[in-house]
């Protein structure tokens, strides 16, 4: 049996910068992950042709807090990047997000002014924009997304919809820091973890016993699973990948990420032509391209648990979990399948920070080390 002060479930974002934090501050961590590599999803590829794959999706990091910022240049350098992304409508490809020009298209229509929040998803998305465009642009995709009508969706999913003003063409223009770790999420992950008892092929469910936890139990996996899914399974979907290689290709669409709103079930939801992503002095040294087409499903192995799925049936699930987890002591279950809502990657680290100096500020325990 190991003992160990803190024992950190998962090596992905939440897990690592936690960790990080904790190995920081002279504190006994050890993190497990049953995967082969740590990062989580935060995690990329390299062709023998020089072109980086992020194997669990396109991630795009930004941020605007200097806290997020300066840490994660701890690890890696970073070369601004801010993504282009746009949907496939018909033979056309359009910007997406939509901007107010997309808006001017219909002069008579008007914000719904409402005192009483929206009771849906949809409803939350017809109080940004026109049916038309809701219609052009967010139904289907959605439908294919959540395998589930829009209708049933929470509201707050709407949150991530923006109207770009006319001269935006990036995906997330209201962030200052945008860009990605010149030698990839890979490296950046290894160098966050550096130093840190790290043991993969781990499996905390089956292999718990085997430790014994003096101070904090930190576990970042799916709640339902932590608990033997005692209250009944939580929903998530994911995305099954499919990865084309095209030989003697230049670019094969017009840049990183194409949604496809408009596609059947057997056509991916968005595709994804990784040689954008080079700087563009080495995209013309590499002939060929990658496109990775994303289909989305719903998962039953842990493992592949990608986005939480929301709808209030499953928000008053979780809450079941939740009361369970915070009544049990010398427990912190966190991170997007922990908290069981969607986080990109500076909103994890910044909850991540946050959770850390509560635990070095409870009782008995004292800072040493660096700063963060």
């Amino acid at each position: 049996m190991a003992t160990i002060d803190y024992l950190v479930v998962g090596a992905g974002l939440t897990g690592s910068t936690i960790a990080r934090r904790l190995a920081d501050a002279g504190r006994d961590v050890l993190v497990l992950d049953r995967r082969s590599h740590g990062g989580g999803n935060v995690h990329d590829t390299t062709t023998p042709s020089g072109l980086r794959i992020h194997t669990y999706g396109p991630h795009y990091f930004r941020c605007s807090s200097p806290r997020i910022w300066d840490f994660v240049r701890r690890f890696a350098a970073f070369r601004a990047f801010s993504p282009q992304i746009q949907c496939r409508i018909g033979d056309r490809f359009e910007p997406w997000p939509i901007n107010r020009d997309h808006l001017g298209q219909f002069p008579d229509w008007k914000p719904p002014t409402s005192s009483v929040p929206p009771i849906h998803f949809e409803d939350a998305c017809l109080r940004k924009m026109p049916r038309p465009l809701y219609e052009r642009y967010i139904l289907g995709y959605t439908r294919r997304q959540w395998g589930a009508a829009p209708d049933s969706l929470e509201a707050s999913l709407a949150r991530r919809i923006r109207i770009n003003e006319p001269h935006q063409a990036t995906l997330t223009p209201q962030h200052r820091h945008q860009g990605l770790p010149e030698q990839g999420y890979a490296a950046f992950m290894q160098a966050m973890l550096a130093g840190i008892d790290l043991r993969l092929h781990t499996d905390f469910q089956t292999s718990r016993h085997h430790y014994r936890i003096r101070k904090k139990l930190i576990f970042t996996g799916p709640i339902d699973e932590f608990f033997g899914f005692e209250h009944g399974p939580l929903q998530y979907r994911g995305q099954r990948r499919v990865h084309h290689t095209l030989p003697d290709t230049t670019f094969a669409q017009p840049c990183v990420q194409v949604n496809h709103p408009g596609a059947g079930e057997h056509h991916p939801i968005r595709t994804i032509e990784w040689k954008h992503l080079l700087p563009p002095d080495e995209q013309t040294a590499v002939t060929e391209s990658v496109i990775t087409g994303e289909y989305p499903f719903s998962p039953t192995q842990p493992d592949q648990f990608e986005y939480p799925f929301p709808s209030a049936e499953n928000r008053r699930l979780y809450r079941k979990y939740r009361d369970r987890a915070t009544s049990t002591p010398g427990l912190m279950i966190c991170g997007r399948l922990g908290e069981y809502r969607y986080l990109d990657m500076d909103q994890a680290i910044g909850r991540a920070l946050r959770l850390a100096d509560l635990l070095l500020k409870e009782p008995g325990t004292s800072s040493s080390g660096p700063p963060p």
